[in-house]
């Protein structure tokens, strides 16, 4: 009896070890490699608190993490650095329960005075301009930050706010690190692009290895970092992810096709390049459907009186016309969508009616009104409020004898964009208005819309997401990207003063369905009022080598939104 009992042990022991052994070669195969990417520009710091564009951004947030993360399949959002939460019964106080495994590079672990530090003296630090700092502040007033113990921290609202829990992926920054830093308010130029790589501290699956400006971006593998798999090999994968740095779209192209990049956004333009050569080329083409950003054309409703003149940004007769409904209607009708995915994209795009586009998921309002190309409903829209041709020379004139003429702007650093522009143009003038296109640098058409006012209509686009919130400023009539008409002291019209109660009520909604019916609302109401004429969004393609395996790309989440799990293949 005793035999077989230690024979059994033996055999336990050595199923035991066998399996170790398995563990151990099943993590050996899939760590290691690189995954090569392009970018048509570099970061312009490594500092994500006070980073303004998705260049700089794109690196930091592989270097550093936030509580929560969202996942880019379900769109739920998960822990990360905290491990845990709880609400209290009247949804205004939250308390985060924080991982204890999760240690910043150089070796210091990672705890609540690193949570408080950063909203505290960072984010709500005047003297720092954080790009973080509106959506923090609710009701008017910052959210209250307080350490519990080492990994418990509270955070106190003012009021019910529902995108709370997805906000919490805000990067936490070490507060060993950057306290001394603060203090000598050298923070807002801290981490700049000549900083040591060694001396940039996250805690994220990946650290800053090299940098040379206009050329490349090396990120290699934090090896201590604190997500494992379910076989409790350490992640990420890879062991190194590099960033070149290409002039434009056409080089990050060739240098897919020519093997030296492993992954390229595929454009309309390019799809009858890139897809046939798929399955000689050794990699796949993604298409997820459409982009979440816009394309639109907004025309200028500012009522406001310019200090200088004494009288309206632009004419009065521009107004008139602009602030009608029924001629941004007319417009909206005017303009052949699928010319344009025909022409532009090669096919590759969809029409857009709705602020929230089919992509972004469970907000998107699919029964708000459309405006499908129709040119003469534009021509009795137009007669309604007194626009036609008066004298038979081929031009639309108001009530009053006056052209109908005005000036369209969009960035001229945008091809696409400029081909929209042209196609709308065309379409608008085939029904007698007249357009002066005139392609502007971006900066300029930033200061138009931003503190000049001396502009007639704009073709632009904004990105999107699955978090209506997030887009307040351009909604809300008090904000800053309100573009029709910025910085309302108070709303201008009805429908406006409406959409603000429904971004101040639905906000402080916690159930989603009940939220949505809201945002239902808002969408029914910006597609009958067309404050933005919207047009077509891209569809969202890519190529990826097929060397890389748990690839597993979303609408939402892009590509590599798991980049943790990535891992090269046959090795």
């Amino acid at each position: 009896m005793r035999k077989i009992t230690i024979v059994a042990c033996l055999f336990i022991l050595f199923s035991f070890q066998l399996v170790l052994a398995e563990e151990a070669n099943f993590c050996r195969v899939r760590q290691g490699g690189r995954l090569v990417l392009s970018a048509t520009s570099g970061p312009k710091s490594f500092n994500p608190i006070v980073a303004k564009e998705t260049s700089t951004t794109a690196i930091t947030g592989l270097i550093f993490e936030g509580l929560t993360r969202t996942d880019g399949v379900t769109q739920e959002v998960k822990p990360n650095l905290a491990q845990s939460w709880e609400v209290s019964e009247d949804g205004k106080t939250w308390i985060f329960y924080l991982r204890q495994d999760a240690r910043w590079f150089d070796g210091k672990p990672f705890t609540a005075d690193d949570v408080v530090f950063t909203f505290n003296h960072l984010i709500f630090n005047p003297d720092i301009p954080s790009s973080s700092r509106d959506i923090f502040i609710v009701e008017g007033r910052p959210i209250a930050v307080e350490k519990i113990d080492d990994f418990t921290v509270s955070f106190r609202l003012p009021v019910v706010f529902a995108p709370f829990l997805r906000m919490m992926a805000q990067n936490i920054l070490p507060k060993h690190r950057l306290k001394d830093v603060v203090e000598r308010g050298e923070f807002n130029y801290h981490w700049g692009l000549g900083t040591k790589p060694e001396d940039i501290i996250g805690t994220g699956p990946f650290k800053l290895r090299s940098f040379r400006p206009e050329e490349r971006v090396i990120l290699e593998r934090n090896e201590n970092y604190w997500q494992k798999d379910d076989h409790g090999c350490g992640l990420p994968y890879l062991d190194e992810l590099m960033y070149v740095i290409v002039r434009n779209e056409d080089v990050a192209l060739l240098k897919f096709l020519e093997g030296e990049i492993d992954h390229v956004s595929v454009r309309g333009q390019d799809y009858p390049i890139v897809k046939p050569q798929e399955a000689r080329g050794g990699f796949t083409v993604y298409d997820v459907g459409p982009q979440l950003g816009s394309n639109f054309l907004v025309f200028n409703q500012n009522m406001d009186i310019n200090p200088t003149t004494g009288k309206t940004y632009i004419s009065s007769q521009k107004l008139s016309w602009f602030r009608e409904k029924k001629f941004r209607r007319a417009v909206a009708y005017a303009i052949d969508r699928q010319s344009i995915i025909d022409i532009v994209y090669n096919g590759l795009g969809y029409r857009q009616f709705s602020p929230v586009p089919e992509s972004a998921g469970f907000f998107h309002n699919p029964d708000v009104k459309k405006y499908e190309y129709n040119p003469e409903k534009s021509l009795k829209l137009l007669r309604k409020i007194g626009i036609y041709d008066r004298n038979n020379d081929g031009i639309l004139e108001d009530k009053d004898g006056n052209q109908i003429r005005f000036n369209l702007f969009t960035n001229a650093e945008n091809e696409q964009r400029r081909s929209i522009a042209g196609i709308i143009r065309r379409d608008l003038e085939s029904l007698g208005l007249r357009v002066n296109f005139v392609p502007l640098a971006f900066n300029q058409i930033v200061a138009k819309l931003d503190s000049t006012y001396d502009w007639d209509a704009v073709l632009l686009g904004l990105t999107g997401g699955p978090e209506p919130h997030f887009g307040r400023n351009v909604w809300a009539s008090s904000g800053h990207l309100h573009m029709w008409y910025p910085r309302q002291k108070e709303p201008a019209t009805e429908w406006e003063a409406e959409i603000d109660l429904i971004f101040d009520k639905a906000v402080q909604i916690l159930d989603e369905d009940k939220r949505k019916l809201l945002y239902d609302r808002w969408q029914e109401i910006v597609a009958k009022k067309v404050p933005f004429v919207y047009t077509i969004q891209a569809a969202n393609i890519f190529a990826i080598r097929d060397k890389f395996g748990n690839l597993k790309p979303t609408p939402l989440g892009g590509a590599f939104h798991n980049i943790e799990e990535i891992y090269l293949r046959d090795q």
